[in-house]
C-alpha cells in the first residue's frame, strides 16, 4: 500500500521527504546526501509505465494507467512512500488513486504568495507567469527536456484545486501540515507525523527521539544548501536559457513575499487567494 508525501510544487515537500527518509531508512537518522530521496520517489514517472502501451507523446495519456501501475508497485503488499503533486481527482474518467492501492497521506500546504516566489526561481518565470502557472485547472507538469514524450505528465491542476483535492478526501485519512508551522514548530510537527504514519500503517516501532533530532539537525535549510552547493541535487533542473543547474534550494525560510514581491502585486494576490488565504488561516 502507498503513503503519499503530496504537495503543490515548490511547497516544502522535498524537506519533508528528506526528513522521513533520515527516520525511515537509516539507523542513526542523519541525512547524508541526496540518495536518500531515492527512497521516497515520485509517482507519477516514466519508469511506472513501462510494462504497458501507451502513446507517450499525447500529454496525459498516462492517466488511464495511474492505477495499473499501482497494482503492480503493491504486488508484494509492502508499504511504501511515494511522492507526488499529482492532482488527487479524476482527470478524463481516470482515478489518481484508490482505497485498494493507497492507505493514507501527508499533504503540506504553503502560503501562496510565498509559493509563487519559489515558482518564479524553479522554472524561471516572471511573477505575472507564475500567478497564471497557479491560477491555471489545466496545468500539468513534464520533462520539457523529452521532446514529444508526455511520460513524466503530472496533473496538477491549481493551487487551489490542488491542495482542496487533498486535504477534503474521503479515500484515506490524510494529515495537513503547514510549511510555516513545520518551519516554526519543527520537532513537534515531525513527531506528530511520525506518530500519525506509524498509527496508518500499523508500525509497531515507538517513537525514536535521538533519530528525529537527528533527523532534524541535518536536514536544515542550511545543511541542504551546503549538500547542494558541494554535491549538486539531483532534483534541481537545468536552466532553459543556458543549461545550467537552478539552485533547488533558494531562499527557504528568508522567502518572504512582504519583501520580495511589489506592494501592488501583492496587493493583486490576497485579493485573489482572499478565500483560500482565510480557510488556511494565513489571514
Amino acid at each position: 500500500m502507498i503513503f503519499w508525501i503530496a504537495s503543490y510544487p515548490k511547497s516544502g515537500n522535498t524537506w519533508l521527504r528528506a526528513l522521513l527518509s533520515a527516520y525511515y531508512f537509516t539507523s542513526d537518522g542523519f541525512f547524508s546526501n541526496d540518495n536518500l530521496l531515492k527512497k521516497i520517489s515520485q509517482f507519477p514517472e516514466k519508469k511506472h509505465f513501462e510494462n504497458f502501451e501507451y502513446k507517450k507523446e499525447i500529454a496525459g495519456e498516462t492517466s488511464k494507467l495511474w492505477i495499473k501501475a499501482q497494482e503492480l508497485i503493491n504486488q508484494d503488499k509492502k508499504i511504501k512512500f511515494f511522492k507526488t503533486h499529482n492532482f488527487l481527482g479524476v482527470m478524463g474518467g481516470y482515478q489518481f488513486t484508490n482505497t485498494q492501492n493507497s492507505i493514507g497521506a501527508v499533504y503540506i500546504v504553503r502560503d501562496p504568495r510565498n509559493v509563487i516566489t519559489s515558482l518564479k526561481n524553479h522554472f524561471e518565470m516572471s511573477y505575472d507567469e507564475s500567478f497564471d502557472f497557479m491560477k491555471s485547472e489545466k496545468k500539468f507538469t513534464y520533462d520539457h527536456f523529452k521532446k514529444n514524450d508526455y511520460s513524466d505528465f503530472q496533473f496538477i491542476s491549481s493551487w487551489e484545486k490542488n491542495y482542496q483535492s487533498w486535504i477534503n478526501n474521503k479515500i484515506f485519512p490524510t494529515m495537513i501540515i503547514k510549511y510555516e508551522d513545520l518551519s516554526d514548530q519543527t520537532y513537534k510537527v515531525f513527531k506528530d507525523l511520525i506518530f500519525f504514519i506509524n498509527k496508518i500503517t500499523k508500525n509497531v516501532n515507538n517513537f525514536d527521539k535521538k533519530k528525529a533530532l537527528n533527523a532534524l539537525s541535518s536536514t536544515s535549510f542550511k545543511k541542504l544548501k551546503k549538500i547542494e552547493e558541494n554535491e549538486g541535487f539531483s532534483e534541481s533542473l537545468n536552466s532553459k536559457k543556458n543549461l545550467k543547474k537552478i539552485p533547488f534550494f533558494h531562499l527557504g525560510p528568508d522567502n518572504d513575499w512582504r519583501k520580495s514581491i511589489e506592494h501592488d502585486f501583492q496587493n493583486k494576490l490576497n485579493i485573489s487567494f482572499k478565500k483560500n488565504l482565510e480557510e488556511l488561516k494565513y489571514i
